[in-house]
C-alpha cells in the first residue's frame, strides 16, 4: 500500500496560472491516474482559462449562444466536458479549482465545495450561500438571488475530475449570451460587483478557498509550489 493510500489527508495544491482548457483536461487526467494509483496525494489545480464555453453531460449543443464562427471572431473556444451540468462559461479573472481527490460520498463531496466557497467568500465580507433545498439545479453558491460560484464534478474509480469555477473579477457579459446551468433568468454576478474596490486578487481569494477546501473537506496543506505541469 502506498504513502498516500494511507495517509490521504494531505492536500497538495498546484498554481498553474492561465491554461487552456484542453490541456487543463490532460493535466487533470494524468493527476487522477497518479491518485488512483497512490503516487501523490489528493490534489487541487488553481488556474484560469483563456475564454471558453463547456457543455456538460446534460448540455445540449443548442445551447451555445451563436454560431461557431461568431464564437471563435470573439476569441470563446468551445469544449465538451464529462463533467456533471450543462453549459457554463469561463474566462481570465475567473478562479477555477479541480480538486482531484479520492471520494466515497459524492454528493457529500459536492456539499463540501460549496461550504468551502462559501466559507472563502464570507472572509472577504461577502455572504452566500447553498441552494440545495430548490434541487440540484441550483447546485453552485449564490449571494442573494446572484449566482457567483459553479460547480459540475466527475467521479472515476472513486477519484474526482473537474470542480468549481467562482467569479472573481471576471467579464460577466458572456454569460449573459447563454442560461448559465441551464437556469433562464439567472443573473451571475462577481466579487468585483459586489465588494467594488473590496475585491480581493485573484491570488487573495485562492488562498482562502484553499483554506476552506481544507477544512470543508478535512485536509491540511501541503507546501505550496507553482508548476506548469502535474
Amino acid at each position: 500500500m502506498s504513502t498516500y493510500e494511507r495517509s490521504p489527508e494531505e492536500l497538495r495544491v498546484r498554481h498553474l496560472g492561465t491554461v487552456p482548457y484542453g490541456r487543463a483536461l490532460a493535466l487533470q487526467e494524468q493527476v487522477r491516474a497518479r491518485r488512483q494509483a497512490g503516487e501523490v496525494p489528493d490534489t487541487v489545480l488553481l488556474l484560469e482559462h483563456p475564454p471558453v464555453y463547456t457543455l456538460g453531460r446534460r448540455a445540449l449543443s443548442s445551447e451555445l449562444p451563436l454560431p461557431g464562427e461568431l464564437l471563435r471572431e470573439r476569441g470563446i473556444e468551445v469544449h465538451e466536458s464529462d463533467r456533471g451540468g450543462r453549459i457554463t462559461y469561463h474566462g481570465p479573472g475567473q478562479l477555477v479549482a479541480y480538486p482531484i481527490v479520492a471520494v466515497v460520498d459524492v454528493v457529500a463531496y459536492v456539499r463540501s465545495l460549496e461550504a468551502a466557497i462559501v466559507i472563502a467568500l464570507s472572509r472577504t465580507g461577502l455572504s452566500s450561500r447553498a441552494r440545495t433545498e430548490d434541487g440540484p439545479d441550483y447546485t453552485g453558491v449564490w449571494t442573494g438571488e446572484r449566482k457567483i460560484a459553479s460547480i459540475g464534478v466527475h467521479v472515476q474509480r472513486g477519484v474526482t475530475t473537474h470542480g468549481l469555477a467562482v467569479n472573481v473579477s471576471n467579464d460577466l457579459e458572456p454569460f449573459a449570451w447563454i442560461d448559465p446551468c441551464g437556469l433562464a433568468g439567472v443573473q451571475m454576478t462577481s466579487l468585483e460587483r459586489e465588494l467594488g474596490d473590496g475585491c480581493p486578487s485573484l491570488e487573495e481569494f485562492g488562498a482562502l478557498l484553499v483554506q476552506g477546501l481544507c477544512e470543508t473537506l478535512d485536509r491540511r496543506p501541503a507546501p505550496a509550489r507553482r508548476a506548469v505541469a502535474a
